[in-house]
């Protein structure tokens, strides 16, 4: 049976640093259906120097004016709030999850007994990174965006190196733009990747709707990670390419639909077909009135919808054959 698809509910930054709106993000990705809820952990001091400029698209919040060095800074978690976040999610019965950013936060996360890895396309080239998160042999999931089939095949083979086994990693698809332009999602490198390097794939949206991740579903993605949020008009870097939470609940449905849908790919009468077959699939009937040692003959009788009968495929069996009883019009043979 095919595993069922994972659907990873980006909560991010999305908590703009409040323990209780993050709280309320949980909720909305248990009500949506998701599986997993993630956050991101990382230390400001650790993660970018002081001077860097923010990305664009961050600094498009409105009103705001800082480095990115203040906008991660006030965007961190603290250890307590890790704390209550995953007991939180054990309380509602939700898989929590972060992607860490720095060596110290991959500590963190160890120490509340995480056991799957998201990691960022950012940190696709971090050596010292995949080669720590490779010792520990757990269940790996790779985003590669701004990456190439060689820089992908570098840090899977870090990975591996270090103790992954291969089996135990996915390789996600991803565009990093936010939102990411449509026409630049290029899905199909999802099927590449899955060719190339014969591990689960799955994909990671940036798009501002939810078509482009049911797509991926279809594609057959193992793993889909959408980002979500309260309300898109809250203040913070990542608002306006997520979704808000009844978006994301229809995701979901439609997403499980298209997993149902797909089905197990052999080519048979369903169920509900088979009901079908007697009503809408015809028979050989008689044309006329036919008596009992009358030859069957292409004048005396046709194919029609008529119940259970023989197959009209059977057609050039039956005529020439004597008929063994009287028929009346329409009688199946």
């Amino acid at each position: 049976m095919k595993e069922k698809i994972l659907i990873i509910a980006e909560a991010g930054v999305n908590h703009n640093g409040d323990i209780k709106i993050a709280k309320r993000l949980i909720d909305a990705a248990k009500e949506a259906g998701a599986d997993i809820v993630k956050f991101q952990t990382f230390i400001a001091e650790k993660l970018v120097s002081k001077k860097i400029e923010k990305a664009d698209y961050q600094k498009k919040e409105a009103g705001v004016h800082e480095s990115q060095y203040e906008m991660i800074k006030r965007l961190e978690l603290s250890e307590k709030d890790h704390y209550e976040l995953l007991d939180y999610c054990n309380k509602i019965n939700i898989k929590f999850l972060s992607t860490a950013f720095d060596l110290e936060s991959i500590d963190l996360l160890k120490k509340l007994g995480l056991s799957i890895w998201k990691i960022p396309s950012g940190e696709i080239t971090d050596y010292p990174y995949l080669k720590k998160i490779g010792s520990y042999n757990d269940e790996v999931i790779l985003s590669t965006g701004m990456a190439t089939l060689s820089e992908i095949e570098d840090a899977m083979n870090v990975l591996e190196k270090f103790g992954t086994n291969k089996k135990k990693i996915t390789v996600l698809h991803c565009t990093t733009e936010y939102p990411a332009p449509i026409n630049e999602v290029n899905l199909r490198a999802m099927i590449t990747m899955k060719k190339i390097f014969g591990v689960r794939t799955g994909y990671s949206d940036h798009t501002r709707g939810i078509e482009i991740p049911i797509a991926a579903a279809a594609l057959g993605a193992a793993v889909i990670e959408k980002h979500f949020t309260l309300d898109r008009n809250m203040s913070g870097p990542d608002h306006q390419a997520s979704l808000e939470p009844s978006d994301l609940k229809a995701m979901v449905i439609a997403i499980r639909n298209v997993e149902l849908a797909l089905g197990d790919g052999v080519k048979k009468a369903s169920e509900s077909e088979i009901r079908k077959k007697e009503i809408v699939r015809k028979c050989i009937v008689a044309r006329m009135r036919i008596k009992k040692g009358e030859v069957f003959t292409e004048e005396n009788l046709t194919v029609k919808r008529a119940g259970k009968g023989i197959s009209p495929m059977e057609w050039n069996r039956i005529i020439g054959t004597i008929s063994s009883k009287d028929y009346i019009e329409d009688e199946v043979v």
